[in-house]
């Protein structure tokens, strides 16, 4: 019988996807066309109703029921105009993917008339099972109710899935006990907790601002194989990575990939992707090829952050299905392939005011100039002070393979700045004495635009080891993982934010109470935190030995593996953090570190298990089957004289083959037993560290190297898995 292998390599040459793209709409044309945006809503919506609805979005202002009755026949009329029967809440659980319900308008009335009908208490709250979702213990099997919210800051669209359309409302997800069971309801307090702390900080500079919103533009990595091939390997079906496979001759080393020609097929892929979230108000604007083979790279402008979150949790969904329609598959796994670049999701983030000021972009004035220092170094501080945080808020078992590997940044946390702003700091640190006072007018003007070139956007080389990095008017926090949720980086970036900025007003008002003038007060807080946090800064290559020699020398912490890195969730310090920001409970951070610890375990469990049952079923047949060929060739050589000369190098192949056979047949019973091992313990914690130790370091890649050797050895027709060549390069 044909392996699928070979299938799927016969197919790619003789029935390619056969979906044709049609020519590109003008964007404009389409662009948010099924997304229930402040315009539509104009249109089909009262003014009353539409001036609640911009209140609660704009100004956080809540939405009574009568009004909430007339927004949703609002709603049910736009949809019911595109031919939407049905309506969905849409949220995002602690599952990593997105969850959906789907009721329709159609209801009956007592006196049996059918009627289509959408109420506001529909569109304001749902019950969902929350005993079925992560909870972290918070909800048990006999426990389940829980409730879905909605949240008007992120507009309704409409999700259309082959001839079906569905009415989505974007909501939070909550227990029955009002403990937050989702990614987006910590978002949005970490939010508010940081346009609260902002503004105080904001109006030392000018009075009028009244918002402050964090921005965020997420660069999404991503694979794209055919999809037979990626159905011929078990590992990628189960696990989304391989977990085994030898290089290839050719890899990333001619460097030939990135911002090459898109493949035909991939590119149509790309259109039909981009067409279906420019309909959902996504706005991609960047595509090109990554480093690595078979590896793509989209980008979008900047939106605020929980807007840009949703946008990228539905692109996700989109491409998934959208892919398949190509018959490819995307892979989102942080390391899907060995030996070539991973995937990431690059957060750049920023704070805009509701004056049209990015406080993360140096002005043209002496006071703007000092305001983007003060937010500028408040947030190196903020990084400085709780890496730990920002370490736990990245870590995952997918990402763990890639920190510290082929151009990922390292699990050291660490912020790039660039030489002209690293002078910057270092002038004012330098201060004589430390003292400023009214006639320093040379610090105090900041005259940042002489020593920093014109264009402030390119002033320096990027740094790709840096997890952290300052480029231009915002920082890219590098180490988020390519499959993650935006969400949990966001939610304690904007937390650790505004704790800081908190302590900086304190600060500041304390010398202002003591005489100081306002403006020589902040630089004495600024200089303090540039002193006190200098530490996290690195300019140099994150990946060198030397550098992880120097952390450990200024006391960074450099923590690998994602059981140990996430018991920053659960400190005392994580727990003041979170609580007094009325961001996270300390039960609400109890339960996230252990469905984290869970996921963990699952997902080292789930690679082990493919591991042995493709060594069982595909491998070893394979090894043995050509080991038998191997054995009648040298039994018939010897059968008809020939000297052992004339079958040495079969005899040669043939004790390495046995020699692999052997190690990889005893390393996966051993792997076996230490799981059952770690099955047995009861504490999450300490069988999440021993499935890292006692499991996936102890025997993963011991295992991988004698099932990579046999790939080389065994002939290539007996060989089943579909190889990194084929899957790289053939589509």
């Amino acid at each position: 019988m044909e392996s699928l292998r070979f299938k799927a390599i016969n197919d790619l040459t003789v029935n390619p996807s056969g979906v044709t793209v049609e020519g590109s709409a003008k964007i404009t044309g389409i662009f948010g066309e099924n997304v229930f945006t402040l315009k539509t809503a104009r249109e089909f919506l009262s003014d009353e109703a539409y001036k609640s609805l911009l209140a609660s979005i704009k100004g956080s202002k809540k939405i009574d029921r009568v009004m909430a009755n007339q927004i949703s026949a609002g709603l049910r009329q736009w949809a019911e105009s595109k031919g939407v029967s049905h309506f969905t809440h849409w949220f995002q659980p602690l599952t990593g993917t997105t969850a959906e319900k789907h009721d329709s308008f159609f209801t009956i009335k007592g006196d049996g008339t059918p009627i289509e009908q959408f109420e506001g208490d529909a569109l304001i709250q749902q019950e969902p099972d929350a005993s079925s979702f992560p909870s972290g213990g918070i909800r048990a099997t006999f426990e389940a109710r829980g409730y879905t919210a909605w949240d008007p800051s992120s507009p309704a669209f409409i999700m259309e899935i082959g001839y079906g359309k569905t009415l989505c409302i974007p909501t939070i997800f909550v227990s029955y006990t009002g403990e937050t069971l989702d990614y987006k309801a910590p978002l949005l307090k970490s939010l508010e907790t940081l346009n609260k702390a902002a503004l105080d900080v904001c109006h030392y500079f000018d009075k009028n601002v009244t918002k402050v919103t964090a921005t965020l533009g997420w660069e999404q990595e991503y694979f794209v194989i055919d999809e037979a091939l990626f159905n011929a390997r078990p590992d990628l079906v189960m696990a989304g990575r391989t977990v085994f496979g030898h290089e290839p001759a050719k890899g990333q080393q001619l460097e030939d990939h990135y911002f090459g020609s898109i493949p035909e097929r991939v590119y149509a892929f790309m259109r039909d992707f981009e067409t279906e979230s420019y309909k959902l108000g996504v706005p991609l604007r960047t595509r090109h090829n990554e480093v690595a083979p078979a590896q793509f790279e989209c980008a979008p402008i900047y939106e605020e952050v929980s807007v840009a979150v949703d946008h990228n949790t539905l692109l996700m969904d989109i491409m998934d299905r959208v892919a398949r329609r190509h018959r490819l598959r995307v892979l989102l796994h942080e390391k899907p392939f060995a030996g070539i670049n991973g995937s990431g999701k690059h957060n750049n983030w920023s704070m805009a005011t509701d004056t049209g000021v990015n406080l993360l972009a140096p002005g043209k004035t002496p006071k703007t100039n000092l305001m983007f220092l003060t937010f500028f170094v408040n947030t190196i501080k903020a990084v400085h002070d709780y890496s730990d945080i920002l370490r736990a808020a990245i870590a995952s078992a997918g990402n763990d393979h890639r920190l510290g590997a082929n151009e990922a940044p390292p699990a050291i946390i660490s912020v790039f700045i660039g030489q002209y702003l690293y002078k910057v700091l270092a002038d004012v640190k330098e201060r004589v004495g430390g003292k400023f006072d009214e006639q320093d007018e040379a610090i105090l003007k900041l005259d940042l635009h002489r020593s920093i070139p014109e264009l402030l956007l390119d002033n320096t080389d990027r740094n790709r080891t840096s997890p952290f990095a300052f480029t231009g008017n915002k920082f890219e926090f590098r180490a988020v993982g390519s499959s993650a949720n935006c969400a949990n980086a966001m939610t304690s970036l904007n937390t650790i934010m505004a704790e800081t900025l908190k302590k900086f007003k304190k600060d500041v008002d304390a010398l202002i109470e003591k005489g100081e003038k306002k403006e020589i007060a902040i630089m004495h807080v600024i200089r303090e935190y540039v002193v006190s946090s200098e530490k996290v800064l690195f300019e140099g290559d994150g990946y060198s030995d030397e550098w992880h020699h120097e952390a450990e020398r200024r006391g960074l912490p450099n923590v690998r593996t994602t059981p140990l890195a996430l018991d920053a969730m659960v400190t005392d310090k994580a727990k003041h953090l979170f609580e007094s920001n009325n961001v996270l409970s300390h039960v609400e951070l109890e339960a996230r570190h252990e469905i984290e610890l869970e996921k963990y375990i699952k997902r080292v469990q789930i690679e082990s298990r493919i591991m042995g049952e493709l060594c069982t079923s595909h491998i070893l047949p394979a090894a043995i089957k050509y080991q038998n060929l191997l054995v009648s060739n040298i039994k018939g050589l010897k059968e008809v004289g020939l000297p052992e000369s004339s079958y040495a190098n079969q005899k040669a192949i043939l004790e390495k083959i046995s020699e692999h056979i052997n190690k990889v047949s005893a390393l996966v019973e051993k792997m076996i037993e230490a799981r059952k091992t770690c099955n047995a313990m009861t504490d999450t914690r300490t069988k999440a560290i021993a499935y890292q130790s006692q499991v996936k370091d102890a025997y993963f890649d011991a295992i991988r190297y004698s099932v990579d050797k046999l790939e080389l050895l065994v002939a290539d027709d007996y060989w089943v898995l579909p190889k990194y060549r084929e899957m790289l390069f053939l589509r």
